[in-house]
């Protein structure tokens, strides 16, 4: 879902669910790497960017 068409193409609903389970997967993320480092950390920090732009879209409605 990382590209920027699909995230305009999203209904205002559809957006708050997304960034829904985007927050709650980048919490996972988080809990996983304070347990065991994950392999890639760059995951979280995507993940997070993806939330913002989310976030970003809904403002911007």
């Amino acid at each position: 879902m990382a590209q920027k068409n699909k995230i305009k193409e999203l209904s205002t609903e559809e957006l708050v669910e997304q960034i829904g389970v985007e927050t709650e997967a980048l919490k996972k993320l988080k809990f996983n790497h304070a347990i065991a480092p994950l392999e890639s950390p760059t995951q979280i920090k995507n993940k997070r960017r993806e939330v913002a732009r989310l976030k970003t879209e809904l403002n911007n409605r």
